[in-house]
This record gives structure tokens, sequence and C-alpha cells, in this order.
């Protein structure tokens, strides 16, 4: 089904007689990023009846007793402790301060308690880590930030962690990716209770888009996470990376493994969170994209250092994981970002491919990764891209069928990470206000449609 359906699975469960469902509760830790917190609070603390819009009621809860101190060492106090959300038909939590550390009891405890009186738990970003650490997700589909995805899947493997989704809607638990995702589910949640024009209604009031198509895959960058160094597939992942410009398929990596097929594909899952064959022809996307704006290759060149068998094989993949096709590409960037001189010509993208590789086989070495601090920090990794829709390329996945993916005119990413991808400020696309997703047929909702399994190699 698609984002925009607004049937409720069979997994909700009776709301209990106590709970109301225009009672949101938004809970609250110390050190969680003030971005996706205000979010919540935006969208259902604020009466705007006047635009047709359906009022919630906004409990903001504090989520542990300690100084709710936030990004910049903002102070806040929150008007409600864990037990207002015994009343809440909804919980929010839009952050968790940090990925490597669990959550407090008590928060977790309410948590389980309000999913088995029928509330319905929204984890905004990294806040899918608390919903995890709670035993909700257990069985479920679910995503986070593109950045964060390997590591919750790896943490909990009982999570079926999609990094592709922009947001996910199983019905009584709903997790979206990071910062801007965070309105796209909150947009989805006032649509489903309440239809398409309220929710269309709060969007212009917002101004930004009602729904995006698309997914994250255009923002990743090519790092996997730090935990990689140390695990044994990370020689098959060093090697696959230095010979993208060969023609290898996922069986060739299996057996250098030293594992059947099926093996490696499980394990390489649980390490990156996403199938070998999409991480695979997604990395020779990206090397593609890196020659295109880096050298004066030709397209049937490119194809064949990124390891694709023929340059139509390699058009097909690039327009459908950036909206474009590789010589649209090109123009694009360079009409956007003037050529650089000889003398500042970035390195080539095949020696970069092989010195990350590199890293990964040095004691302890794990690929260059832009975050895993505490808070959403990080280098930005993403690449300028053209205003067509084009952004930069998944790591860990495949592409999918649809167009370019607007932003947000770079509101969006955690510090380090503008616009998501490199998206420059304060210009979104053109179509960014152009829905484009159509229905997918039966099934859950969720921030993108469903791809068939690919088989064949790239």
């Amino acid at each position: 089904m698609s984002q925009d359906s607004t049937t409720v699975p069979e997994t909700s469960r009776k709301l209990s007689g106590r709970r109301r469902r225009e009672i949101v509760a938004v809970l609250l830790f110390s050190g969680g990023p003030i971005f996706e917190s205000s979010i919540p609070l935006s969208v259902f603390g604020i009466d705007r009846q006047d635009a047709g819009v359906p009022r919630y009621r906004l409990l903001v809860c504090a989520g542990e007793d300690v100084p709710l101190r936030t990004t910049g060492g903002l102070e806040l106090t929150a008007p409600y402790g864990l037990e207002a959300l015994s009343r809440a038909g909804t919980v929010v939590v839009p952050a968790w301060r940090s990925i490597t550390q669990p959550p407090p009891a008590a928060a977790l405890d309410a948590l389980r308690r309000a999913h088995e009186e029928g509330a319905r738990i929204v984890g905004l970003c990294t806040g899918a880590f608390v919903l995890a650490a709670a035993g909700l997700l257990d069985g479920r589909p679910a995503t986070t930030h593109w950045m964060y995805a390997p590591t919750l899947a790896k943490r909990y493997p009982s999570v079926h962690v999609d990094p592709r989704e922009l947001f996910v809607d199983d019905g009584d638990v709903l997790t979206s990716a990071g910062t801007a995702a965070g309105i796209d589910l909150c947009l989805h949640i006032v649509r489903t209770d309440h239809g398409a024009d309220a929710a269309g209604a709060l969007a212009r009031r917002l101004v930004v888009p009602p729904r995006r198509s698309g997914g994250q895959e255009r923002y990743l960058d090519r790092s996997l996470p730090e935990e990689i160094g140390a695990d044994p597939l990370a020689e098959v992942v060093a090697w696959a990376l230095e010979h993208l410009h060969e023609q290898f398929d996922v069986e060739a990596l299996a057996a250098r493994a030293y594992m059947s097929r099926r093996t490696f594909d499980r394990r390489f899952r649980t390490l990156t969170g996403s199938a070998p064959l999409q991480w695979l022809i997604t990395q020779r996307v990206l090397q593609a994209q890196r020659l295109l704006e880096t050298s004066d290759y030709s397209v049937d060149e490119v194809a064949g250092r990124c390891g694709f068998r023929s340059p139509v094989a390699l058009r097909g993949h690039f327009r459908r994981q950036l909206g474009s096709s590789p010589a649209a590409y090109r123009a694009a960037y360079r009409a956007r970002r003037p050529q650089a001189g000889a003398g500042d010509r970035p390195e080539p993208a095949e020696q970069r491919g092989q010195e990350a590789g590199a890293a990964l086989r040095r004691p302890g070495g794990a690929l260059p990764h832009p975050a895993h601090p505490q808070q959403h920090g990080g280098p930005a990794t993403g690449s300028p891209v053209p205003s067509h829709g084009g952004h930069g390329a998944h790591p860990g996945l495949g592409g999918h069928p649809l167009g370019g993916h607007p932003g947000y005119g770079g509101l969006g990413g955690h510090p380090g990470h503008p616009g998501h991808g490199g998206q420059e400020a304060g210009k979104p696309d053109s179509d960014a206000y152009a829905p484009r997703l159509p229905e997918q047929g039966p099934g859950r909702p969720s921030g993108r449609p469903t791809l068939p399994g690919q088989r064949s190699a790239p």
C-alpha cells in the first residue's frame, strides 16, 4: 500500500478506555537534538483549526528525572512526566541522544504499557532505538536515519530494518528516517487520522510538500558502520570496493568469504542492513557518479570502469537510483558547479575506492564513517546534486523506480549533513511539490514502494 493510504493495518490494537486518540504525548530526553524534538510539537501542538486542521491535545513529557538539555546547551522544562503517557493514544519519541546508550528503564516500561493498552507508538530518527530497546520492533519492519540503520540492524537482529524508507507504518508502531522525514511521518499520521485535505492544509502551513516520493538512498554515503572493521566479512567488502571496475557478482563474493550464497546473504544483511546485490549495484552507481563528476570519460567508458556489463545496464541502474541519465547528471552537475582547475581536480574515484578498501584491512580499521558520535554529527559527505532531483547515492541499497527525491530546501540534515546528501540550502527541487507516488496495492504503507527482488548480477 502506498504512503498515501489511510487504511490502518491489522496490527493495530484496541485503545483502552482511558486513552484518547487525539491526545499525543511527546517523550523528551536530555541530549536530544532540538530539531527532531520540535517536529511533533509543531505538528500536534499548535491549533490550526482555522486552516482546516483538526486539533490534537499535546502532552510534552520528560522521559527521565534529569535536566533536559538539548542542542546548543538549551535547557527545557517538560510540564509532564511519564505518568501522563497513560492518557495518550499516540506516543512520539522524536530522538534518542546516543545510539550507544541504553534508554532509561522507566521510560521503556511506560512505552510497553502504552502499547499494550492500544496506543500508537512513533519513533522519529534515532527514536527507533528506544522502541527497539523496549522490544516494540521485534519481528516488525522499521527504519531510522540511514547512517544508523546498520547499527540498528546489527544490535537488534529481530527487527526488519529497511534503510531505504522515509518512514514505515506498521499499524500501531511507526518509525521514520532522520530529521525532515519526521515531518513526512507526522503528516502521514494526520492524513491517516483526518484525511488528505487536513494533511494538505497542514503541509501548506508548514511550507513543505504534502508527501514526498522516493526513499533515503539518494542521501547515503558509501561508508559502512565502524563495527565492520572487526568482522570477518570486512576483507571481502574491502576487496569488492577495490575491484568495482571488474565484473563479478555476489556468488564471487560469497566464494571469497568461503560461505554459501544463502549464508553470505544473511551475514551481509546483518552486518550492513542491506542485501549484498543491492549494496554492490549501488557501489557501482556511486563509483559512476563520482567518475561523471571528476573525469572526462564517456558514459560507455564509465560503465566499463564501474564493472557494469554494458552502458545500458549503467543507464538503467543510474536512472532508477538517481532519477536521471548519466549524461544529464554530468551536465547538471557541471552547470551548478564550475569545473575545477587541472591542479585542483579531485583524485580519481577508483583510487579513493582502493584507499577506502585498504582502510578496512588496517588493524581496527573501518571505512571512514561520517558519524556514530553521540549526537547527530559528522562531516558533510553528500555530493552536490542537480536541480532535477538526483541525489547522492546509497552505499548499501539499490535504486527504485521513482524519479528524483525532493528535499526540504536545505532544512534537513543533522549537523554535518546539510540538506541531506549535499542539497544546497534554499534550493529545493522544482518538482518538490508534485506528488508522484502511485498506489501500490494491498500491504502496509511506507515512505517508498516495495521493490521486487533483484536476482541477476549487475
